[in-house]
């Protein structure tokens, strides 16, 4: 999973980067290059089955981040706009705290500016291919689609709050549209302003345009990274919170992108796979090995819970806990999943 953090400048969006990844944070020019960050996602689920099996080792899921280089000015430029079409989600980190020079922060116009700029650069492709298709014969198939994609960014909406078939997911799939992106709004608040519920405007503004919502301080959640885990409870506890805001945005992540758990768990490897909800079988068993889809024959299911409360897959047969699955099966999230395939 790979997300790209993308702000206006002096929103904060290195600080957040630093704090969810842990990498410190360094001063940049706008011509900067993008930086690279990877997340364990936390998972009590993959610590339970490693308590039971004592694996060789425990591998969470893993979220990507990517820094993408500042704008210049006002606005995001064209190189981070083209930076963000290769990735599976955004996210907006958006001022909330007064700057420097103690001028108030207007998230609404960071927000709605950052809209307008995608929708501009995507309908800068759509008209570009359009006026190919209209001398295209074969193009009066996908001249209709791409005619209602562009009556929708005209009207100021995304193109993922538009209702949109499979087949018609698929047909755009190599536009890379960034509208269509998930995006996530990082509300980057005060150090006093982080217990604090956000603003009603932009509670409004996000629920609006179907976006993900998450209020930290960057700042604060900096410090936090740079805590022994020891202290990290006390500071928390003080500023009224009860975990990182890096847990909380990867559920919102999760959530955003629609993404669950699947376990494997043995000897050798405990580990969470993240699968888009309503997987089958067959393309989950893809996520480990490609040969194991091909080759899939059955999976062989049982709730984490029930393995843990058990104690072993013989123990979870025996109590009827453990149920074989066909290629109809959609993967459930928690599933611990052991395929039989063909090789």
């Amino acid at each position: 999973m790979k997300i790209g953090l993308v702000g206006y400048p002096g929103a904060g969006k290195s600080t957040v980067f630093g704090a969810l990844t842990g990498l410190a944070v360094e001063a940049r020019g706008a011509g900067d290059k993008a930086r690279l960050g990877v997340v364990k996602v936390p998972d009590a689920r993959v610590d339970a089955l490693a308590k039971l099996y004592s694996p060789k080792k425990k591998t969470y899921a893993e979220i990507a981040f990517t820094d993408l280089a500042g704008g210049h000015g006002e606005g995001v430029d064209r190189g981070v706009l083209n930076a963000m079409r290769p990735l599976d989600a955004l996210c907006q980190v958006v001022r909330a705290f007064p700057d420097a020079a103690g001028e108030a922060p207007d998230a609404l116009a960071e927000i709605t500016g950052l809209a307008t700029e995608t929708i501009l650069a995507d309908l800068e492709i759509i008209e570009s291919r359009m006026k190919k298709l209209a001398k295209d014969p074969a193009g009066k198939v996908e001249l209709p689609l791409l005619e209602r994609l562009k009556n929708t960014l005209e009207s100021e909406q995304a193109i993922r709050e538009l209702e949109l078939s499979s087949e018609e997911r698929k047909a755009i799939a190599g536009y890379t549209f960034l509208t269509q992106k998930p995006l996530l709004l990082v509300l980057n608040v005060g150090e006093g302003d982080v217990s604090k519920p956000p603003a009603e405007d932009v509670v409004a503004a996000a629920r609006a345009r179907g976006l993900g919502l998450v209020v930290l301080s960057g700042a604060v959640e900096m410090d936090i990274a740079q805590m022994a885990e020891s202290e990290q409870a006390d500071f928390l506890a003080s500023l009224d919170l009860s975990e990182p805001a890096k847990n909380r945005f990867i559920r919102a992540a999760y959530e955003l992108l629609d993404l669950i758990s699947m376990l494997t768990a043995g000897p050798d490897e405990c580990r969470a796979w993240p699968v888009p909800r309503g997987t089958p079988a067959p393309r989950a068993a893809g996520k480990i090995h490609s040969d194991i889809e091909r080759g899939f024959i059955r999976a062989e299911v049982v709730a984490w819970q029930d393995l843990v409360e058990l104690g072993s897959e013989a123990s979870c047969r025996d109590a009827g806990k453990l149920r074989v699955e066909g290629k109809s099966y959609v993967i459930q999230d928690g599933d611990v999943v052991n395929f039989r395939f063909n090789v």
